[in-house]
């Protein structure tokens, strides 16, 4: 008790900062050590783990082929393959997302001679690229809606302004991993055209999407003039986007992507690891997401069993397989029971750290990935009362 009691002083004398980041590293260790985990990401993974990911990419693309010099070889390779998976004419392969955005935008406004790009007031760009669409590549955001979903067809035909593009997120992270159903984003995609705007997809995780939408991934991209998908973010890939498009229209990308410091020397390892993501991971997202809805649904019924007061999974049914859950605790309080949990039980049900949400209230994202499979939804339920039972004010 001595030792517990002394090393709680030295915990309280730590700065709120300090607190916070020794928590994170409790929280990333205890990702990597778990014995179960609804999602182990990659991207946490040790050199070596990381490495092990190109172990047998000789399926995917004969190594013994030439290394790829500024975009030849392996990289051309995966530019038809995403072609040919969203139906487009053509793809361009880039080192981030921002900048195949950014390029994609900056091309549309030269064809439709308006800079400027209606989007939802939620959307990365907006939130997390330090106004790079303004700053650099000399366009002009406005939001047609900043609530917690996809625009309408009627707000975006009512726009008090022109745009020359529409940009939509799909799905739509900050609000939850949303998506509209294929018949909204149908509406949505004709209002834009109906206005002479092309549509543009940020599709970072548009690969899980085809469950919710009950279309094949070519009808789903196929209603933009183009698409961005990333790499890493479902796929487990080392990094790296794809723009697809009209061919004219990736042709003069290219250019830009040479011009914003795209046009990187070698990149045969970050295209391996996309290709294999797309061999192994992709096949296996529609299960992901079909479990993801289990695990949502026993989530909900372990918090209520449980008497939390109020707490919420959202969407209520997924929508791919990443979704939220808020509850009525502090962040910092929710963290650490997490990662208590994790520490002395070797299941780590929250991976994600715990966010703000409001005047006690917080949020966190929960993915499902293969280690998630394993998981029964009675599973989930006993991890929640063990996770509960170490929240402020929970009984002894």
């Amino acid at each position: 008790m001595a030792q517990t009691a002394e090393h709680d002083g030295e915990r309280s004398a730590e700065s709120p900062d300090e607190a916070r980041r020794l928590l994170r590293e409790r929280r990333i260790a205890a990702v990597r050590r778990a014995e179960r985990v609804l999602a182990r990401p990659g991207f946490l993974g040790t050199l070596r783990e990381r490495l092990a990911l190109l172990d047998g990419v000789g399926d995917v693309y004969d190594l013994d082929e030439t290394a790829d010099i500024y975009g030849s070889g392996v990289v051309e390779a995966l530019e038809k393959k995403v072609a040919g998976l969203l139906g487009k004419e053509a793809a361009a392969f880039f080192p981030t997302g921002t900048m195949a955005q950014q390029v994609a935008l900056r091309c549309w406004a030269g064809r439709t001679g308006n800079i400027t790009v209606a989007l939802q007031g939620l959307a990365h760009p907006e939130l997390h690229e330090r106004k790079a669409f303004s700053e650099v590549s000399g366009l002009r955001p406005v939001r047609v809606t900043s609530e917690p979903r996809l625009p309408t067809a009627d707000e975006v035909r009512d726009f008090a302004e022109p745009f020359g593009s529409l940009t939509l997120e799909l799905p739509l992270r900050e609000a939850g991993f949303v998506l509209p159903s294929f018949e909204e984003l149908t509406d949505v995609v004709q209002a834009a055209r109906e206005r002479d705007a092309v549509v543009h997809f940020d599709g970072a995780r548009l690969w899980e999407s085809t469950v919710h939408f009950d279309r094949p991934l070519e009808d789903v991209a196929g209603l933009a003039d183009s698409v961005y998908v990333s790499f890493y973010k479902s796929l487990d890939g080392y990094g790296g986007a794809a723009l697809a498009g009209p061919r004219t229209l990736v042709d003069e990308a290219k250019a830009w992507r040479h011009r914003y410091g795209g046009q990187v020397f070698q990149q045969f390892p970050t295209a391996l690891s996309a290709l294999a993501g797309l061999q192994r991971e992709l096949p296996r997202l529609p299960q992901y997401v079909r479990h993801a809805r289990v695990v949502a649904a026993a989530l909900r019924e372990g918090f209520a069993a449980a008497g939390v007061p109020w707490a919420r999974v959202h969407p209520g049914q997924p929508h791919t397989h990443e979704f939220q859950v808020w509850l009525p605790y502090d962040p910092d309080a929710l963290s650490e029971a997490a990662v208590r949990q994790a520490e002395e039980t070797g299941t780590l049900l929250f991976a994600d750290s715990w966010a703000r949400g409001g005047p006690d209230l917080a949020v966190t994202e929960v993915s499902v990935r293969a280690d998630g499979l394993t998981w029964t939804a009675d599973d989930v339920k006993e991890a929640v009362t063990d996770f509960t039972n170490r929240l402020p004010g929970a009984a002894d």
